[in-house]
């Protein structure tokens, strides 16, 4: 399986939460015959909160060593770009070739969030996280959403 962390999936391992620790078991993230992936985007999430909630030596170094164990997929690609404006303009209700199906209201999704789903769609990953972000676009990726 293919799998790709959203933050706050990071910033449970980084807490060394018992949530973090069942998601590896539940989810072998450490499985050699799976894939765990996180988005370049995370790493920039996962620096600026350590500046803004003023993390200290042992967390920051706790973060780094979260980060290197997994594949950063950059987003510099044609069909993220192209991936993210699709995901962007139907999550508004805007998409031409793409209605929303009824019942879905416009919604604004966090920039961010938008770039790790569209990365989720081109590596074929499923998406773990722990908030209701994505779950309007469980018709174009696979949302795994984690609850305590």
């Amino acid at each position: 399986m293919r799998y790709l962390l959203d933050t706050n999936v990071l910033v449970n391992a980084i807490r060394e939460s018992s949530l973090y620790t069942g998601i590896v078991t539940n989810y072998g993230l450490e499985n050699p015959g799976n894939l765990t992936i996180i988005s370049e985007v995370t790493i920039g999430e996962l620096y600026s909160l350590a500046l803004q909630r003023n993390w200290g030596n042992a967390k920051r170094e706790r973060m780094m060593r979260i980060i290197k164990r997994f594949t950063a997929q950059r987003i510099s690609f044609e069909s993220i770009y192209n991936t993210y404006a699709d995901l962007d303009a139907y999550s508004q209700g805007r998409h031409p070739a793409l209605p929303a199906p009824p019942g879905l209201t416009a919604r604004n999704m966090g920039k961010n969030d938008l770039w790790l789903a569209a990365t989720a769609y081109v590596s074929a990953a499923a998406l773990l996280t722990t908030d209701g972000d994505f779950d309007h676009l469980d018709r174009f990726i696979t949302v795994i959403k984690i609850t305590p």
